[in-house]
């Protein structure tokens, strides 16, 4: 009975850390398409979020306009992931390098696992 409930919770344990690898995945590939309904749809519904000079908390909507403004003025040319922390406590954070048209930015997001989901709780583009 014992061993039944460790290999649950290994198997547990390993779906959420897949889960968060492949939205790290999935949020890097969203990037990468400049497409900001793509990137939005992994946001919490009131995200904070730094775009170059803008910082707020914003709605998921209105945080996807933003990012359409973004990307509207600044073409992707390449995104690589540069670092990933550990998960810790139910969160991770990744940073990146974001080359653009106009230039490279530096992005930083942060997921958090609660429940059962596991979201962008913060998102930052910054001049590098």
């Amino acid at each position: 009975m014992k061993t039944k409930s460790l290999l649950l919770l290994f198997i547990i344990s390993f779906s959420l850390m897949s889960f968060r690898l492949d939205i790290i995945d999935d949020v890097a590939s969203a990037i990468r398409s400049g497409n900001p309904k793509n990137i939005s749809n992994y946001f919490i519904e009131r995200i904070d979020m730094k775009m170059i000079d803008k910082e707020d908390v914003y709605s998921k909507q209105q945080a996807e306009m933003i990012l359409k403004d973004f990307f509207d003025k600044h073409s992707v040319k390449s995104y690589t992931v540069a670092h990933k922390s550990e998960p810790k406590s139910g969160s991770q954070y990744v940073i990146g390098t974001l080359e653009t048209s106009n230039g490279k930015f530096r992005t930083y997001f942060l997921i958090k696992t609660t429940g059962d989901k596991t979201l962008v709780q913060q998102f930052r583009i910054e001049n590098e």
